[in-house]
């Protein structure tokens, strides 16, 4: 699914821009290429600057509720500075890096739900045109796959994935916003939590994995959030014995209740993973042992059989219902663009 859209800001007639990412999803950290093609129009024109922005739907958490919005996460100068002549087609090759951060969209190959857009700027004559804007699809890293997989041959199953603005305290995060993935605990975990919530936080060096569980309460205690982080290389994705990682993470939240409200570190040194080490009771504002409560979710699940989260047989209807989401939310983006240049 692919916009296309003509530049109508700098006047009738004017040049029109259509931007074609190269096939494949993208990887965090890595390159996103393409081409900017542009085709001018009745007169020539100069091109001053053509610019990408990385735009994403968020949530947002406030006294009122929630709400959902577009932020601009990266921004990308990629041409200016020529004539673009009367009829004249041009393609302007581009190859830009994506933030470590950016939230992975799809799980071979099927979508999460999480909606990610390439919008492209065209400045000419001194105004600049938001025109056309492209759908985003990343996937994840092995590391982040071999976790998810290990999940998934735990007995995990996939519930929902979104992304929250703000801030996990006590983090490395350099985005404005999160990515969320939920899932429904495993047979062998469902006594103690009600559900799981994962944070993959990328970067050059690995991964901050951060896990948050809704815990059950027992007959004299309620129940609460513990927040537990753990670090583990890039080049640990084929070496580890993921499946009993995991489980040895899971195991420290279920089974450590008194380390809640403080810090423990615990280290893998035969795994050879760095700062392998828990952040218990932490909320995403980095108040220490307030830990967070997630409102609701998207609304939207996906059948991700091949790494062993699956969500049962409406899966398919539900990641059905997931695409329909993202278009209609880059629809309305470029609703609110024709508004803007009315």
């Amino acid at each position: 699914m692919v916009f296309k859209r003509l530049l109508g800001a700098i006047g009738v007639g004017g040049p029109s821009v259509d931007t074609v990412l190269d096939g494949g999803a993208a990887l965090p950290g890595g390159a996103l290429t393409g081409r900017v093609l542009l085709r001018g129009g009745g007169s020539a024109v100069d091109i001053e600057h053509i610019g990408l922005e990385l735009i994403a739907r968020v949530e947002a958490e406030h006294a009122e509720g929630e709400s959902e919005g577009s932020v601009v996460f990266e921004h990308f100068t990629v041409g200016g500075g020529f004539r673009l002549g009367e009829e004249e087609e041009r393609a302007l090759p581009f190859s830009v890096p994506l933030p470590w951060e950016t939230p992975v969209t799809e799980l071979h190959g099927q979508p999460l739900g999480i909606a990610l857009g390439v919008r492209t700027e065209v400045a000419v004559a001194g105004a600049r045109d938001k025109g056309d804007l492209d759908p985003l699809a990343v996937r994840p890293l092995p590391v982040q796959e071999a976790v998810l997989e290990a999940f998934g041959g735990l007995g995990f199953g996939f519930r929902s994935a979104d992304l929250e603005y703000g801030h996990i305290g006590g983090t490395g995060q350099r985005l404005p916003f999160y990515q969320e993935i939920e899932l429904t605990p495993a047979p062998q975990y469902a006594h103690a939590m009600n559900e799981l919530e994962l944070t993959f936080l990328a970067s050059p060096a690995g991964i901050e994995v951060v896990l948050e569980a809704d815990k059950r309460g027992g007959l004299f205690s309620a129940g609460h959030d513990a927040l537990t982080r753990f670090t583990v290389r890039h080049e640990d994705a084929p070496a580890l014995d993921w499946r009993a990682e995991v489980d040895g993470w899971i195991r420290r939240m279920t089974e450590h209740h008194d380390a809640y409200g403080s810090h423990a570190a615990y280290g893998h040194g035969s795994h050879g993973v760095y700062g392998h080490d828990s952040h218990t009771a932490y909320g995403h504002d980095g108040a220490p042992g307030t830990g967070h409560r997630s409102g609701p979710g998207l609304g939207t699940a996906v059948a991700a059989g091949a790494a062993g989260l699956a969500v049962g047989v409406v899966g398919g209807m539900v990641a059905a219902e997931a695409v329909d989401e993202i278009g209609d939310f880059f629809e309305g983006e470029e609703e609110d663009e024709g508004e803007d240049e009315a």
